[in-house]
């Protein structure tokens, strides 16, 4: 059978990608290795460990956030095997959603591993050996990301004592110490999650910040609130060695400035320094497609690539590794291949850290304003005045508004408190929009909420707050 569109991947990208495509009256194969569609974000990643988070922050809240509001309760008992149960059951659902769509949207589900054999072709093989070719006009190389490792370190990930971030989020019991290497989004909710369930997390980071690419105020605030969480940061340092030592493991690190090296012990190591792209046995050089110096599929501004009829989205190609990144990409490919005009705004991509506080922002820092010289303006306000969070006791953090100075048009916010990452989107429909700070904070907002810190700080940014 002839399609008009053969994905290779299911992960947000890949099958957000085939949906749209049914939609728009294409035929359209999906292939996928695993089991289960969803890739890495729905069966291990995003979706598993938006599941641990919320769990152990309502365990951790039952034992240290109930009594000053009044609720007197026990200690709470942690039943680690029913959280993972219930972990479980949240990527089961999910997975059997997309599994759903498809059938819904008539789309062909093929388990096995793909590889491109040339323009128009992918042959399937499945696990157990039996190979068919797909003829197509179209194929979307989808196949996302995989751990990255420790850049000139040999790690052996053994999932049990040193784990990547899927092991990370299937531990049979609490570690007493858990060394994070890597202080970007993976390693600290995943590090939040085993904090808040008894363990004493340690942060090793090559770079003096957390966060790497987020705005520099937000990320000093951010290390101050999970310090006193109780996690310890070692910035600035080298990584040299991973081992495994007795039943646990050592990490040894350098200062990159110079210095002498330490050794710490963990009985758990968690790898957490990034993602790479998955290009592995897609038969991509055979083909003849091109990767760029990272390993990337290269491709231009409507998702082709150097080979006809041959495209990629999401962490295969350039950009942010984000689950939704790669949605958008795979809706406007979809549209692009159905001879529409498809469509991402790279500008208006919000990024979101899962903690408790959550940190959220889109658009550009005050670093990289002042890199490019563009001349800006700012505007803060901070959760301890706003009267929703008080009665919440959710005081923590603030919110950023960063305007261009002559026209007040706004390139940036930053967030960091309880529902930033719902909180987030308004200012990425604003700036959709090209709206201004003014636009903002003369919209009227519902009283008492969150939201109204970032009315505040709107009005911070164009003229001055009203409660401040």
């Amino acid at each position: 059978m002839a399609y008009d569109v053969v994905v290779i991947g299911s992960g947000p990208g890949g099958y957000v990608c085939a949906i749209k495509a049914a939609q728009l009256g294409m035929k359209v194969a999906v292939v996928e290795k695993r089991q289960t569609y969803g890739g890495t974000c729905l069966n291990i990643g995003c979706i598993p460990s938006k599941a641990l988070l919320h769990a152990s922050e309502v365990f951790h809240h039952a034992a240290h956030g109930m009594a000053d509001l009044g609720v007197e309760v026990g200690a709470p008992t942690l039943n680690l095997s029913k959280m993972m149960a219930h972990k479980d059951a949240t990527v089961k659902s999910n997975v059997e959603g997309v599994s759903f769509l498809f059938k819904k949207n008539k789309i062909d589900g093929l388990q096995g591993t793909g590889k491109i054999l040339g323009a128009g072709k992918v042959q399937v093989t499945n696990d157990a050996g039996e190979v068919q070719v797909l003829e197509t006009r179209n194929i979307v190389i989808a196949t996302g990301s995989d751990v990255a490792g420790i850049p000139g370190v040999a790690v052996e990930i053994d999932e049990k004592v040193i784990v990547s971030s899927t092991g990370g989020i299937a531990l049979e019991k609490v570690p007493a110490k858990m060394i994070v290497v890597g202080g970007g989004v993976i390693g600290l909710e995943l590090g939040s999650v085993w904090s808040r369930l008894g363990a004493k997390v340690t942060v090793v980071e090559y770079l003096d910040t957390i966060l790497g690419g987020m705005d520099g105020e937000v990320s000093k605030q951010f290390q101050r609130i999970l310090a006193k969480q109780g996690m310890e940061f070692n910035l600035g340092a080298k990584v040299t060695g991973v081992l495994k030592s007795g039943d646990g493991a050592k990490v040894t690190f350098e200062p990159v400035k110079g210095g002498e090296a330490q050794t710490l012990d963990a009985d758990v190591v968690l790898v957490a320094t990034g993602r790479k792209p998955y290009t592995s046995g897609l038969g991509l050089e055979e083909a003849g497609v091109a990767l760029d110096n990272r390993g990337r599929v290269e491709i231009d501004g409507h998702y082709r690539t150097n080979v006809a009829g041959i495209y990629a989205i999401g962490d295969v190609v350039k950009g942010p590794m984000l689950a939704h990144k790669a949605e958008d990409e795979g809706v406007a490919l979809a549209e692009i291949l159905a001879g529409q005009h498809g469509h991402v705004n790279y500008d208006v991509i919000p990024g979101v850290v899962y903690t408790q506080p959550e940190v959220a922002s889109v658009g550009k820092t005050e670093e990289e304003l002042k890199a490019a010289g563009v001349a800006y303006k700012v505007g803060k306000f901070p959760f301890t005045a706003n009267g929703r969070a008080r009665a919440m006791l959710a005081s923590d953090g603030f919110v950023k508004v960063l305007a261009d100075k002559d026209t007040d048009r706004v390139l940036g916010v930053h967030i960091i408190g309880l529902g930033a990452g719902e909180m987030i989107h308004e200012a990425a429909v604003l700036m959709e929009f090209g709206g201004s700070s003014e636009d903002l904070g003369r919209t009227c907002h519902a009283h008492p909420t969150m939201s109204e810190a970032v009315k505040e700080a709107a009005l911070a940014t164009f003229f001055k707050p009203l409660h401040m």
